[in-house]
């Protein structure tokens, strides 16, 4: 049996398209998709949300709490080293090539 998820967008249900109106009658509402996990979205953001719209509203509604899940209190370094390369181009004039190349401490 497949797995549903309603998607998580805070305004997934006031979006007005065709595939959220239900009801009949007089009795019409625009409700919130219903997403199907599938091979593609099982290990995506996609799993819980309907499309982008829907995911950065519930960023923007939620990043206070999302940060307090694990805040950084310390900045991230990736060890590197900074190569200078001297080279001369198609008519003989020198130039410096620069490029980074990362340094494995392990």
């Amino acid at each position: 049996m497949s797995n549903y998820t309603w998607c998580h967008g805070p305004k997934c249900h006031t979006q007005e398209t065709q595939s959220r109106v239900r009801g009949s009658g007089d009795n019409k509402v625009l409700r919130t998709i219903r997403i199907k996990e599938t091979n593609w979205n099982k290990d995506h953001a996609f799993k819980y949300f309907c499309n982008k719209n829907c995911l950065m509203d519930f960023i923007a509604t939620h990043l206070g709490e999302i940060v307090k899940i694990a805040p950084r209190r310390e900045p991230l370094e990736t060890p590197i080293k900074v190569v200078k390369e001297t080279d001369t181009n198609w008519r003989g004039d020198p130039y410096t090539r620069t490029s980074i190349s990362r340094v494995d401490n392990a």
